[in-house]
């Protein structure tokens, strides 16, 4: 009986750890122009798409568009604060933060912020969403409910993306310093900067907030694990080409990079400080971004092939 017990947990270790991911569904939306980062919001249902001027809304279960957010002129990417029923989305050419009713769309106010605010992430401890400024070195604080500007923290380096830990600090990849910096989210300071070598130039992130752990992914085609608490770097594990953004799977323990290059390095998490390549995920060149559901366990990227701007759906 024994023996069948740990049989049959090591088949289910082996059934998490190799997956075989694949695109499954390509949704095409009309339009040229831009993109950026995508945003699931798990609760209602919705999938919220930078393109160029506008946020693309769809249903995450059927793809339909169900609405746009419009005037968001260079938008990078779309915070959600459910429980406030508002988004916010970071408009990079007009230097402002665009916020909008979660139920219809509309906007309700723009804000100011600093130059090209890019990466934009909700913290929920301090209820502030936080655009980082790529050409201002710097992040602006936004009350959430509010809208009002909270503060600003200057990082001292090009800013890329970010990471909320739950309990008030946010760690932030400074991409051309080769560094992470932890900021205090409710004192607007930065209180940690730790270097990511041997990894450099890195641009994305996603964390596991059980275990204080950050998952890094870097240009130099490495993803980097650090310990959220000391800052030290554990491992470093290879990655595809142009890594832009990491996301995390806490079901499955599964840590996705979206490369430029079309495809998907998925690395699994066997505990805090071990980790294991798992497979490459083929997807179509400069499908770049990507963000996950967590309760289909499917991904979404974002991409123009043959001229259509399509939105591909990566499941098993």
């Amino acid at each position: 009986m024994k023996k069948t017990i740990r049989v049959l947990l090591m088949c289910l270790v082996a059934s998490a750890s190799t997956v075989s991911y694949q695109v499954t569904k390509k949704i095409p939306i009309p339009g040229q122009g831009g993109w950026d980062y995508l945003t699931v919001d798990e609760a209602a249902r919705r999938l919220y798409v930078s393109h160029e001027t506008q946020v693309e809304v769809l249903d995450v279960d059927s793809g339909a568009i169900v609405g746009r957010v419009l005037n968001t002129p260079g938008v990078h990417g779309i915070a959600i604060a459910a429980d406030l029923g508002r988004g916010f989305v970071s408009n990079g050419l007009a230097s402002t933060v665009t916020i909008f009713d979660l139920k219809t769309l509309q906007p309700i106010a723009d804000v100011p912020t600093g130059k090209k605010p890019d990466a934009i992430i909700f913290d929920p401890a301090t209820s502030r969403v936080f655009a980082f400024n790529g050409e201002s070195n710097s992040a602006t604080a936004i009350d959430a409910a509010t809208g009002k500007v909270a503060g600003t923290v200057d990082l001292g380096g090009g800013p890329e993306f970010a990471a909320a830990d739950g309990t008030g600090f946010i760690y932030n990849n400074l991409e051309d310093q080769n560094q992470v910096v932890k900021i205090d989210s409710r004192k607007l300071t930065v209180v940690q900067r730790w270097p990511t070598a041997p990894c450099s130039s890195p641009s994305s992130m996603a964390i596991d907030r059980a275990n204080s752990r950050l998952f890094i992914g870097c240009r130099s085609k490495v993803m980097a694990v650090m310990n959220a608490i000391t800052g030290r770097v554990i491992t470093t594990l290879p990655i595809g080409d142009h890594v832009d953004a990491t996301v995390f799977d806490s079901d499955t323990h599964l840590i996705f990079n979206s490369n430029g290059g079309g495809t998907i390095s998925v690395i699994h998490e066997d505990d805090p400080d071990k980790y294991s390549p798992v497979e490459t995920v083929k997807t179509v060149p400069r499908a770049k971004t990507v963000a996950l559901d967590p309760r289909t366990h499917q991904l979404f990227l974002s991409t123009i092939e043959s001229g259509q701007f399509e939105v591909l759906v990566v499941g098993r």
